[in-house]
């Protein structure tokens, strides 16, 4: 399946000159024009996400292995990938995002390991995830996470890499500009795959447990996290630059796999009451059709 790149909109005009969007929302709208990614840690790609339950992971898990190699940083069951997700007083992002705005965005603080050695010293990355049409960018920066706070929490203007200045800039005129706090943490074990040979440039994800808080934004903290998606479900994202190979579309249409628009963060801020349950909300239990397992192995006569 190929994905034709639209071209990218000109920058956004917070009165409306782009796009049909609805009044602008005040103080909100301050700092919302889109910039250039960065040269540095910039990432843009198509995604498309699945849900999967836990009685097909074996063998969507067995393919993938086949066809993919396994990331360098995925072995010995995977590592987990925590976020602290922040938003304005009005849940901006959140709604932009429910919208399918054709550009939105969303500020968060990354790190991958075990949360329980997460201190001041340890290397976070400080993260831009927006949407331009059916484009996904991510800009990140690694910092020293005191660093990260320091910026996104006390607002205030760290040391950071050469090269790194505009970006370190625009976020900080995000927190200042939109008054962004800590709104949710997500939590999750990822085994990750990439392409080789044809698929060069392909990434495919398998999110378990996935789980989060309302409170307690420090990232080291012991605090007690709950499922957010159900236990028996996974999140199956592909992150394609061009194209979708054949073989992983015809596999998730064999295993009857439907597209969502499935958010770690919406999904969060839902679960915890903070917004009402949107028509995009998974449900919380985990039923999944009849499928033959044969019809998960049969065999494919496209490359």
């Amino acid at each position: 399946m190929r994905l034709r790149p639209r071209s990218a909109p000109s920058t956004p005009d917070p009165g409306g000159g782009r796009r049909a969007d609805p009044p602008p929302r005040a103080a909100e709208d301050r700092g919302h024009a889109l910039r250039a990614p960065s040269p540095l840690h910039a990432f843009n790609r198509y995604e498309i996400k699945y849900l999967v339950h836990t009685s097909r992971l074996a063998t969507i898990r067995d393919e993938l292995r086949a066809r993919l190699d396994l990331d360098s940083h995925a072995a010995d069951g995977g590592y987990g990938v925590w976020s602290v997700y922040y938003d304005t007083r009005l849940l901006r992002f959140y709604w932009e995002k429910i919208e399918g705005l054709r550009f939105r965005r969303k500020l968060r603080v990354r790190h991958y390991g075990d949360r329980f050695a997460i201190g001041d010293d340890t290397t976070v990355y400080v993260e831009i995830k927006q949407r331009v049409n059916r484009v996904t960018q991510k800009r990140r920066v690694a910092m020293a996470y005191g660093d990260a706070r320091l910026l996104c929490d006390g607002r205030q203007l760290v040391r950071h890499e050469p090269g790194q200045t505009g970006f370190v800039q625009e976020v900080l005129g995000l927190v200042q500009g939109l008054d962004l706090r800590p709104v949710a943490i997500t939590g999750y074990q990822r085994e990750a795959f990439v392409g080789r040979d044809a698929d060069l440039g392909l990434r495919v994800t398998l999110d378990h447990r996935v789980r989060g808080r309302d409170r307690e934004f420090d990232l080291g903290s012991d605090a007690e996290n709950r499922l957010i998606i159900p236990a028996a479900m996974s999140v199956l994202e592909v992150k394609a630059n061009d194209r979708v190979p054949y073989w992983l579309t015809d596999l998730a249409a064999r295993a009857e796999l439907s597209v969502v628009r499935v958010s770690k963060y919406c999904q969060s801020v839902e679960a915890f009451g903070r917004a009402p349950r949107s028509i995009f909300h998974v449900p919380d239990h985990d039923a999944v059709p009849s499928i033959p397992d044969a019809a998960l192995t049969a065999p494919t006569t496209k490359v």
